[in-house]
């Protein structure tokens, strides 16, 4: 398909068979039966007094023939009408009905991929664009409902064509035979469609889910657009991804309008033969000219749910290609496997990496044969050049990523085992850059433990920070407002209220990735003390870019490429005059006291 070039496909996407689809479809309504049943029993109703309508046309042509009364006449015209007013009443009701139904089934679907996305592993996202999977949990369940919603209408048509050529059957079988010789040329056209509307329409839903991620992706780095002057370049980006999805939607257009148009010539002709055929029975007197007009006015009842059905045959398709990505991402294979759920006890802290190894993709290794030992309590701080490893022993721990082989034992226990809720809630992890949930500052700080503690024991806590003064700079102390991703925070209050979040979860697991922005000392002295409340009661793995962090720790790991190369206290490694202390010189020596003094003297020597 040269027409989709350049499209992304994700390499969790898989392409169901009709018949998959249906059942998993099917699976979805199973709650609504009552409902359903409801539905089939009102589009039977109608069914009928549809295909009554016809019939009673051809009645009134043969009484026209004999001379029928006035008050006949009149009677049926009176019969039509309430037919017509009944028919709009239940195909309210139906719709109703139908509406109902299919809310609460997107609903349940909506939530089903949105919990299988959250389920994911962070190697699940570091693959795939975040943009692509809200357009599948939100266009595509959307498109998923409108599917149910076309198929009971022409559903509807197809029980009214049933019933309807009953009656023509037993009215005149010959002229029924030959109408029915049309139906497998129309329904082999329409199914001719079927294999590319799918292809074009899944297509379509490619390109538009890539706009949706290059929208989300510009607009999340718009302040950094913005600070340097690249409005146009993310307009580009956008007008890019924009272009190719009008490009490739145009032709899908293009595709699916070929399917009407040739399917109503095709009725056309069989029109003419039927009006011929019948014309020359009717004149021979084989069959009434009732009759004759019931054939030719039902033709279009029989080809009309045909019709229809290819005419709406862009949102069927778009409907299954919504199925498919939704079910798609609900059914994605989980990176981070697990052994066993067993219940997590209280966890003592004690981590044991056993000949390790790790990769994020086969030609990326990370940790080679990797073995470390973290005692219970201990306060360990990883240093090393970016690249090192020492984040992701970090993520490791956390399980957000899965190794390949050796052992990653907790308290002796086998990591792989342990109910993954269970053990995250004993874990507390700080990244580099906290990210803060729109909403207030103790909405944060009780995020992951609501239930947690009082809003006088957060004070108290609080109090223990630098006498409380950092929370007695924000306007509305503990309600102020924190904007989205805590913009209206300075990265040192995020920091802090990342900090609180975990002190109030009482890990038994501590992981920081301290952030290497600027900040004041004194808010690097309430982040130090907070640190410090934290680490008294936990195993703590530190990724260390402040020197007071790494002077406190018990022990200091310096990595490289993936190895342990050095280990033991500041004090100890510095004379060893190894890599360790070739980073102090480079990242910590200019954080000291020491170097503040000696600078201080230099200026004063140069005046």
């Amino acid at each position: 398909m040269g027409f989709f070039a350049g499209l992304n496909t994700e390499k969790y996407d898989r392409q169901y068979s009709d018949s998959v689809l249906l059942r998993r479809m099917v699976g979805y309504f199973a709650p609504q039966k009552k409902r359903m049943a409801a539905i089939i029993a009102l589009v039977m109703l109608m069914a009928a007094l549809g295909a009554a309508l016809p019939v009673i046309v051809s009645a009134i042509m043969d009484l026209l023939k004999d001379k029928p009364t006035s008050q006949a006449i009149t009677l049926v015209g009176l019969g039509m009408t309430l037919i017509a007013f009944a028919n709009w009443g239940l195909n309210w009701l139906r719709r109703s009905l139908t509406v109902r139904a299919v809310g609460d089934v997107v609903l349940g679907l909506r939530t089903r991929a949105f919990a299988a996305a959250a389920e994911h592993d962070l190697s699940f996202y570091d693959q795939f664009s975040s943009g692509r999977i809200v357009s599948r949990i939100t266009s595509d369940t959307n498109d998923f409902g409108q599917l149910v919603v076309i198929v009971t209408d022409v559903a509807a048509q197809l029980v009214q064509a049933v019933i309807l050529g009953a009656v023509l059957f037993n009215t005149e079988w010959r002229l029924f035979l030959v109408m029915l010789a049309f139906m497998p040329v129309v329904f082999a056209i329409a199914m001719g469609f079927r294999k590319l509307a799918r292809i074009v329409t899944r297509r379509g839903m490619q390109a538009m889910a890539d706009v949706n991620a290059t929208i989300k992706e510009t607009v999340s780095g718009i302040a950094v657009a913005k600070n340097f002057r690249q409005e146009q370049s993310i307009f580009e980006t956008f007008d890019s991804a924009n272009q190719q999805s009008y490009r490739v939607n145009v032709r899908r257009g293009f595709v699916l309008s070929l399917v009407f148009p040739v399917l109503n010539a095709t009725s056309g002709i069989f029109v003419g033969i039927l009006v011929y055929t019948g014309g020359w029975s009717a004149a021979a007197g084989i069959v009434t000219v009732g009759a004759w007009f019931l054939f030719i006015n039902s033709l279009d009842y029989f080809m009309f749910p045909l019709l229809n059905l290819t005419s709406f045959w862009a949102q069927i398709q778009s409907g299954l290609s919504a199925a498919e990505r939704a079910f798609a991402l609900i059914d994605a294979d989980p990176n981070v496997t697990q052994v066993d759920k067993k219940a997590v006890p209280p966890l003592k802290g004690e981590i044991l990496f056993d000949g390790l190894n790790f990769r994020y993709t086969d030609k990326e290794p990370i940790l080679r044969d990797f073995s470390l030992h973290i005692r219970p309590g201990e306060n360990l701080a990883l240093v090393g050049h970016t690249g090192a490893g020492k984040s992701s022993i970090a993520k490791l721990i956390a399980r957000f990523y899965e190794f390949q082989e050796g052992r990653l034992l907790l308290d002796g226990h086998d990591i792989r085992t342990f109910d993954l809720q269970q053990y995250r809630r004993q874990l507390g992890i700080v990244s580099q850059v906290p990210f803060l949930f729109s909403g207030t500052v103790e909405d944060n700080i009780r995020y992951a433990c609501p239930e947690c503690t009082g809003r006088e024991e957060i004070l108290e806590m609080v109090r223990r920070i630098g006498a409380g003064e950092w929370l007695e700079t924000l306007p509305n102390g503990l309600e102020t407002e924190v904007g989205e991703r805590g913009g209206r925070l300075s990265m040192g209050q995020r920091q802090l209220v990342a900090l609180m979040r975990v002190l109030v979860q009482k890990p038994a697991i501590f992981i920081l990735d301290e952030a290497t922005a600027s900040i004041d000392p004194f808010t690097e002295w309430q982040i130090q003390q907070a640190l410090n409340l934290i680490l008294q009661n936990s195993t703590s793995i530190l990724i260390a870019h402040r020197l007071s962090t790494v002077k406190a720790a018990d022990r200091i790991v310096v990595m490289r490429e993936g190895a342990i190369i050095e280990q033991g206290s500041h004090e100890g490694l510095l004379g060893q005059a190894g890599h360790y202390a070739e980073l102090y010189n480079t990242y910590f020596r200019h954080q000291s006291l020491a170097y503040v003094e000696q600078m201080k003297e230099m200026v004063a020597t140069d005046d």
